[in-house]
């Protein structure tokens, strides 16, 4: 069994900007702006989007939200898990 303090304390900011970058990534790929994901998600602003795809104040993208967001994407939810 694998120690867990090997994994670093910057674990969790570089796994949800890995995943955020993932995001913005495929969303471009795919040709969605900020504004499209946010008001399929049911958000008023890109604010949400903009601020999780790079870690802005800590704020990171939730299991829900990926869900929804492979879905509007059309991808499966392991694509934002890549090079992890």
């Amino acid at each position: 069994m694998k120690d867990i303090e090997e994994l670093g304390s910057d674990f969790s900011e570089k796994l949800h900007k890995k995943i955020g970058s993932n995001i913005k990534k495929i969303r471009k790929e795919k040709k969605v702006s900020q504004l499209k994901l946010a008001f399929a998600l049911g958000y008023k602003s890109v604010s949400p989007i903009s601020s999780a795809e790079i870690y802005y104040n800590k704020i990171h993208f939730n299991v829900e939200q990926l869900a929804k967001i492979a879905y509007i994407l059309e991808v499966p939810i392991s694509a934002f898990f890549e090079d992890i």
